[in-house]
């Protein structure tokens, strides 16, 4: 009987209470999204060319877990507790037909752990499609194709998901029971009243107001133009005053805004001062959540934003060089003529490139005279440690470097009228690349031996072999001619190779290169693979890019479903003013409008300081640690970004017509009551 009635009572809720339910749906697919990371075809593919930083990277996910259980914690409390509050007379008339509490809390417990497994029969296998979409789609963006993909399903992380689930569940009930065990039955059919207030005078509701104007913005300016020199001091500070401005903000909008209802009460129509004073009533009860989640949303922005500008920044550089093979040009050369490998190869040539002779480079006779590159670089600030460190070890011959920029489908370089071009393979790193760039803009020139050379206003980042064999600091792409004069006689440092495009198209490039490195190991030549590069730069997309947008979506998801169900949750408390309001004679479909208005206006307070404070956050992050380098195209990144928020704003659309409906069908309840 009691199990029936457990079954029963959870179909009533989760049929009348979809958002309740969806919340448990979301949080599934969270955790198991994050857990099974390490099953999908991107991570297995790069555990096996980066195998300490991935698992470096797993180690990390269950600190991530923790963090994640704590808090779809409070998504799950607020979801739970507003289910529990609309049963409040379900629940007292239990006990008063003599129900025990002791067997009301375990058909709550029981109801909990069947809906539970509902929500997992439903969770996961959306949770398991949405994996292999990321998946599939992430091995899309850099280029591996989906041939050999495989449908996988991790029993760890499906074991974990459910006990994880499952406890956070339990927990948030167990909390709700103990208050309920201190309620006596008839107070379980008492309508509920509005949470208590410390209302401040307006003169003190105003000062807290004042003060979270003057906070904020000063978190802005500190964010914006003194955290770029990422001193602890000033973190901390600016941290310090944008939340202490966030919550002294709430605190002081309260009386603001009966201000702002008592000048315009005297011009209000229908039920406009009613819809303000609920406003107004849930801004000063609940001015801590409202910060909390306008925090949240902040939280959120910044962490997609910087997934998105880490992924662009991972998978901007082109495919140019597939394999640089080291050796003796006889050797190389037979190994390339084997039938199986010359099947593959697309293009290959030789990458001429030298430390240039110390009689150029030791000899102060006839070192490079780089004067007007110094002098170019000390009027720009922060460039001390480039000038003091400013030295050309490293040449390139121009035939090379063209054939590298022809692989890569870019324009060849023109080096005629005796110019030179500067090459750098740190030039995304840090400010560095922006610096150098800034310096050649004016024009400068580069002696050597006692002859000026023009210097290209372009610095030069290509991958010039096909995993960053060898890092130059700085170099120089020369003339061939010049080359021979400044490295001498030399042999190539190695030969590039490139795979056919239609062996890519045909198989994709992760396989087509692993075929052709099988084929090299077994021949036992020494060379380096364009998978451990892309490796490399497809972890990071994992590891920055992937988990940061999953913890922005997991920061929205609490701080929407916390906005939802404290407004859920007043609106339940103060429902006999609806009631009220019927039996004078207010027609549903204007009680409706009323609650979407306020619903509308709670969201909007929310919504307006923390798009400001994201805003702030956003341009602060990117002009501090996590700068767009060079090559990364600011255009491209400002349109993701906007289509990033339009997203947002969608799904913040979506999530408030999802609330606004919940509550009207409350309202819609109370329609015997205005009868009366």
């Amino acid at each position: 009987m009691l199990f029936k009635q457990i079954r029963r009572n959870a179909a009533k809720n989760r049929k009348g209470n979809g958002l309740f339910f969806g919340s448990l749906v979301i949080a599934i697919v969270a955790f198991y999204t994050l857990l099974s990371l390490g099953e999908q075809d991107v991570m297995q593919f790069l555990a096996t060319i980066e195998s300490d930083a991935v698992g470096k990277l797993m180690l990390l996910l269950p600190v991530v877990y923790a963090v994640s259980l704590f808090f779809v914690f409070f998504l799950v409390y607020f979801a739970c507790r507003y289910q529990i509050d609309s049963r409040r007379q379900e629940l007292g008339m239990y006990l008063m037909l003599g129900m025990k509490r002791s067997r009301l809390f375990g058909m709550l417990f029981g109801e909990t752990l069947w809906n539970s497994m509902i929500s997992l029969i439903v969770g996961l296998p959306v949770a398991l499609f949405l994996t292999e979409g990321i998946s599939l789609a992430t091995a899309k963006i850099v280029g591996l194709g989906i041939i050999g993909h495989r449908f996988s399903l991790s029993p760890t992380a499906v074991l974990w998901t459910v006990c994880g689930f499952v406890l956070v569940q339990l927990f948030s009930m167990l909390i709700i029971c103990v208050s309920l065990g201190r309620t006596e039955p008839a107070d379980f059919f008492r309508a509920g009243d509005t949470e208590k207030q410390t209302v401040s005078s307006g003169a003190g509701s105003m000062g807290f107001l004042c003060a979270g104007l003057v906070l904020l913005p000063l978190a802005y300016y500190l964010g914006i133009f003194w955290l770029r020199s990422m001193e602890l001091t000033v973190v901390l500070v600016t941290v310090f005053l944008g939340i202490s401005g966030t919550f002294l903000l709430y605190r002081g909008l309260g009386g603001f805004w009966g201000l702002r209802i008592r000048r315009k009460s005297p011009d209000a129509i229908g039920l406009q001062t009613f819809t303000a004073r609920q406003v107004q009533e849930n801004v000063l009860s609940q001015h801590k959540s409202l910060a909390v989640s306008s925090l949240l949303l902040m939280t959120a922005l910044a962490c997609i934003s910087f997934g998105i500008a880490m992924g662009m920044i991972r998978t901007v550089s082109s495919r140019s060089v597939d394999f640089s093979l080291f050796g003796e040009e006889a050797q190389i050369d037979a190994v390339l003529s084997q039938d199986k490998i010359r099947e593959m190869v697309g293009d290959s040539y030789p990458l001429y490139l030298s430390h240039v002779k110390d009689g150029y480079y030791r000899d102060q006779e006839n070192a490079f005279d780089t004067g007007e590159m110094v002098e170019a670089l000390t009027d720009i600030d922060g460039s001390n440690n480039i000038v003091e460190n400013l030295h050309f070890e490293y040449v390139i011959a121009q035939s090379s470097y063209n054939r590298i920029l022809e692989n890569a489908g870019k324009a060849p370089i023109d080096l005629s009228g005796g110019r030179v071009a500067m090459y750098s393979s740190l030039a995304k790193e840090g400010d560095f690349g922006t610096m150098i760039q800034e310096a050649l803009e004016q024009n400068i020139s580069i002696g050597i031996d006692g002859t000026d050379y023009p210097v290209l206003p372009t610095l030069y980042y290509d991958n010039i072999v096909a995993d960053r064999a060898i890092t130059l600091y700085l170099g120089l792409i020369v003339p061939d001619e010049l080359y021979s004069q400044l490295a001498g006689e030399q042999a190539a440092y190695c030969r590039n190779v490139r795979i056919r495009d239609e062996d890519v198209e045909k198989s994709g490039l992760m396989q087509a290169v692993r075929k052709m490195g099988a084929l090299l190991d077994d021949i036992g030549i020494e060379y380096d693979s364009y998978l451990g590069g892309i490796g490399r730069n497809l972890f990071y997309t994992v590891a920055a890019s992937y988990l940061t947008i999953y913890l922005g979506i997991l920061f929205w998801l609490i701080a929407n479903t916390v906005i939802g169900m404290k407004y859920l949750i007043g609106q339940r408390r103060t429902k006999h003013r609806y009631e009220t309001l019927a039996m004078l004679g207010a027609d549903l479909p204007s009680l409706c409008r009323s609650v979407g208005k306020q619903i509308n206006l709670y969201f909007s307070l929310v919504l307006v300081t923390a798009l400001l404070s994201g805003t702030a956050a956003i341009f602060s992050m990117f002009t501090s640690f996590a700068k767009l380098p060079m090559g990364v195209s600011v255009g491209k990144t400002i349109l993701l970004s906007i289509a990033a928020l339009i997203v947002f704003a969608g799904l913040e659309i979506l999530y408030i017509r999802i609330v606004t409906r919940t509550a009207c069908r409350e309202i819609n309840r109370l329609e015997p009551a205005g009868r009366r």
